[in-house]
């Protein structure tokens, strides 16, 4: 699946065999896996790309031939690997899967591989990512069998949420972005880049999409009951740790990531949405939603026109595959080309597209001699020296998603809008279009339509060319011979296989809501610090099939009063560097007195001759409480404030949603 590996200056290689390209015939292997029998495809696929710019530049006729054989071939090599792609995504769930002895039930290993790299572990990002592809493969086919891994999948996760770790507990939440896990659900304590933010969110999008066709089916009670308590866990983490700094999701730079507060966005709305469905409410993914967006637009770089990766990292150039795969995992055709959710076919989603892509024309080998509008093997970032930087199976798919996502908008809406930020991208492919919209009747919609395609294509086509002589796909190919190296049987480099041919052949997943989101007018660090209960799932109930509602499932939030009111806390606190400020009080929501379950507070307002720090926390209506703040120093000592402790009440009127308590520390 992922990355995964900390240390970036690793160089031990393990490498595998060079590959020929898999065409149309299948047999079985001894275990019982179907494998695509493998001949070399023709010397077009062999090149890995397909220049659309030269061939638009050339007669009709051989332009269509080229662009058909391109097409042919690329439906060979999908008819073979999709089934065996699913395969392989299952072998390495547990407990039955065919490479996960001894990983627990519903469990993600990121690879058998066990060393060079040794990559035998869980990611809470990747398994999420995986089974976000199994959820979706699942709504679009009812499988009994994808169901109990599903099934699995949210129990070991109610589990994982639990166990103890280095990133902290699960009180405070903090212990949610730890990233990995052993197979068995254990902790992990050696050395790692902890925390990572995305996971959470992301878990929580794959088990809403799951809850959804519950709800869809008849079953909003088992979503409610079962699945809803360990995404509430996550939307929690998410609502409160989004704008604090973690790793990025390739384990390697600490700062703020355009993947995941992509990712937290789109989150928050759908878990909002979710639990209207669910006759309920998510009070702070309401509150903190808009502001994320609006943090959202700062990673855009509008004099390379391209979006940023990381935040606060300045020894790279910020061109990122992982701004592409925020992209196609926001992707909501509903939005079309909305550019500030950055949907795949906004003009910034293309004008990032053809910068990051771009960045890996000239550095690797098997790229040369391929000129904009050439599909080419695209790897992370273009300062990558983990095995020596080289392209990922992933990433090149994701390059490919995105267009295919382009495609779907375009033919639904039956227009095409190129303005002067996509035009550069849009010249690379048909030199001869400007500015302007193109409806479906027009010879240049239908010149876009066949260029874009036959680019996706080739992207599709060089994993094709690249990929292990049975179908196998490891984490990389050499960016010099192209010979498959690292993790083998890497679990995401399936699942993004999957994802991008169900995007090539029309198939969309559930809407997330990004056609209704709005922008705050003011962007604000503004977090809301959330309360955590652990899931208890065991089991499901039986022959959950496809069914129809026996009530009108919810769309609009309830009415009466809500049950939370969001209570702002702010305190006066000079504090000397290293010192950090806390809250903690006699609830849960405030740690029920437990100093290593305290609230951070934000120090964004902070100033020296206005120390404040302040915390959003979202308490119970009508509750009573009494806290104090602390200072918890670099070596984790804590000082208290004086005596008395201070008390509250939250008010229990019904128009009271937000409260704001002021305080100086004593």
């Amino acid at each position: 699946m992922a990355q995964v590996v900390l240390n970036a200056f690793t160089t031990t290689t393990s490498i595998l065999q060079p590959s020929t390209v898999p065409v149309s015939v299948s047999v079985l292997n001894s275990t019982g896996l179907l494998q695509p029998a493998m001949h070399a495809l023709s010397s077009l696929l062999l090149l890995g790309a397909y220049s659309v710019q030269a061939v638009f530049g050339r007669p009709d006729v051989s332009a269509r031939r080229e662009a058909d054989v391109l097409k042919r071939d690329v439906d060979d090599f999908i008819t073979t690997e999709r089934p065996y792609a699913l395969k392989r995504v299952l072998c390495n769930i547990g407990p039955n899967g065919c490479a996960a002895a001894g990983a627990a039930a519903g469990v993600v290993v990121a690879s058998p591989s066990k060393s060079n790299p040794d990559y035998w572990y869980t990611w809470t990002r990747d398994a999420a990512l995986v089974f976000k592809l199994v959820v979706d493969t699942f709504v679009d086919k009812y499988d009994a069998d994808l169901q109990t891994n599903i099934q699995n999948f949210v129990i070991s996760q109610s589990k994982l949420q639990g166990v103890s770790n280095p990133s902290g507990s699960f009180q405070s939440g903090a212990g949610l972005g730890e990233p990995k896990f052993m197979v068995d659900l254990k902790q992990y304590t050696g050395e790692w880049g902890r925390p990572q933010r995305d996971g959470p969110p992301l878990r929580a999008i794959a088990l809403i999409t799951y809850a959804k066709w519950l709800v869809n089916n008849g079953y909003a009670s088992t979503a409610k009951d079962l699945v809803w308590p360990v995404i509430k866990n996550d939307l929690a983490y998410t609502a409160q740790y989004w704008n604090q700094t973690g790793f990025d999701l390739w384990e390697e730079v600490q700062g703020q990531s355009f993947f995941t507060v992509i990712e937290s966005h789109r989150a928050l709305v759908e878990g909002a949405q979710l639990a209207i469905n669910l006759g309920t409410t998510c009070t702070a993914c309401n509150a903190v939603a808009p502001q994320i967006l609006c943090f959202l637009q700062n990673f855009w770089n509008p004099n390379g026109n391209f979006a940023i990766a990381n935040h606060f990292i300045n020894y790279r150039n910020g061109r990122d595959v992982a701004t592409i795969l925020g992209s196609i995992h926001t992707f909501d055709p509903a939005a079309e080309c909305d550019a500030k959710t950055f949907q795949p076919c906004s003009d910034r989603a293309l004008a990032n597209h053809k910068a990051v892509t771009d960045s890996f024309r000239s550095i690797y080998g098997i790229n040369r001699g391929k000129g904009a509008g050439q599909a080419v093997a695209v790897g992370r970032y273009s300062e990558d020296i983990y095995y020596n930087g080289n392209p990922w199976y992933l990433a090149t798919l994701a390059a490919a998603e995105q267009l295919y996502d382009a495609i779907i908008v375009w033919k639904r809406q039956g227009s095409i809008t190129v303005t002067s930020l996509s035009l550069p991208f849009f010249r690379d492919l048909v030199s001869s279009v400007s500015t302007g919209t193109y409806s479906s009747s027009s010879s240049t919609y239908t010149s876009i339509i066949k260029a874009v395609s036959a680019y996706a294509d080739g992207y599709v086509s060089i994993v094709a060319q690249y990929a292990e002589s049975d179908g196998s796909m490891p984490e990389q190919f050499e960016r010099n011979s192209g010979t498959p190296i690292a993790a083998s049987h890497l679990t995401w480099s399936y699942a993004a296989f999957r994802s991008a041919t169900d995007r090539r052949a029309g198939k969309v997943p559930y809407s997330w809501g990004a056609a209704s989101v709005s922008v705050a007018n003011t962007c604000q660090a503004y977090a809301v610090a959330g309360t955590y209960s652990l899931a208890t799932v065991t089991s499901f109930p039986a022959k959950q099939t496809p069914g129809t509602p026996t009530a009108p499932v919810p769309t609009s939030a309830p009415t009466g009063c809500p049950a939370e009111v969001l209570v702002t806390f702010n305190v006066r606190a000079s504090t000397a560097w290293g010192q950090n400020v806390k809250l903690v009080g006699s609830i849960p929501a405030l740690g029920n007195w437990n100093t290593g379950n305290a609230i951070l507070l934000s120090a964004s307002a902070y100033t020296s001759s206005n120390p404040t720090w302040s915390v959003t926390v979202a308490i119970p209506r009508g509750t009573s409480f009494s806290y104090k703040f602390i200072k918890v120093n670099s070596d984790n000592s804590v000082t208290w404030e004086a005596d008395p402790n201070r008390a509250w009440t939250v008010p229990s009127s019904c128009s009271t949603t937000t409260a704001s308590l002021s305080d100086s520390f004593r």
